[in-house]
């Protein structure tokens, strides 16, 4: 899932670069969707594992 973040920050900075302003604001979006879902399944993975114990 972080991979995939990182991939579309990576297409929105080339296309920022090349000008293209609609692809990149509609990557970096997806790229923060991306990256909070990381966040949040991340924390609940660690929570879990925490209970476990």
């Amino acid at each position: 899932m972080l991979h995939y973040a990182v991939v579309f920050l990576v297409i929105a900075l080339v296309a920022a670069l090349f000008g293209f302003g609609g692809i990149a604001s509609g990557a970096v979006g997806i790229a923060k969707i991306l990256f909070f879902v990381f966040i949040v399944i991340a924390v609940i993975t660690f929570v879990l594992g925490l209970i476990k114990r």
